[in-house]
């Protein structure tokens, strides 16, 4: 069944505040192979201009699909998460992640498309730290398979 039209610019509420921690971007750089001494070295991300140590650009995905939960979750949008696949992802910065910043995710349906029998859902979502000011916007597609024989 596709999903309800209706629910296109449904904003949902912010997530409570994540707090950015230099530890867990350390452990993302190496989990995604990214050396980049920005993201270990407080002096080399000083050198650069920067308060502290920066995140990678796709360090935001885990908050912002994480938020991305309460559409997912949401019982009226009607979704069926075990069908969907994760279809795009997009970031637009304002300026990059710190360690310390304390981030909250918006979410909002963009977009809801039925192709094929298969529903695609755009999610963004805005991102803003403690002080209101907006980091990063986030764009995440989502593909719901129809249903096997439909």
């Amino acid at each position: 069944m596709a999903l309800d039209q209706s629910f296109v610019g449904r904003t949902y509420p912010p997530t409570p505040p994540y707090e950015v921690g230099r530890e867990k971007i350390r452990e993302f750089a190496e989990a995604i192979g990214d050396a980049n001494p920005a993201y270990t070295d407080i002096e080399a991300a000083k050198g650069l201009g920067h308060s502290d140590v920066i995140a990678p650009p796709t360090f935001v995905f885990a908050i912002t699909f994480k938020a991305a939960g309460a559409v997912i979750e949401d019982p009226q949008l009607g979704l069926d998460y075990s069908r969907v696949v994760h279809g795009d992802q997009k970031f637009a910065y304002t300026r990059p992640v710190r360690a310390g910043d304390r981030l909250s995710v918006t979410s909002t349906i963009e977009a809801i498309k039925s192709m094929a029998g298969n529903d695609i859902l755009d999610i963004r979502g805005e991102v803003h730290d403690a002080s209101g000011e907006h980091v990063v916007t986030a764009w995440t597609k989502l593909v719901s398979r129809a249903p096997e024989g439909a």
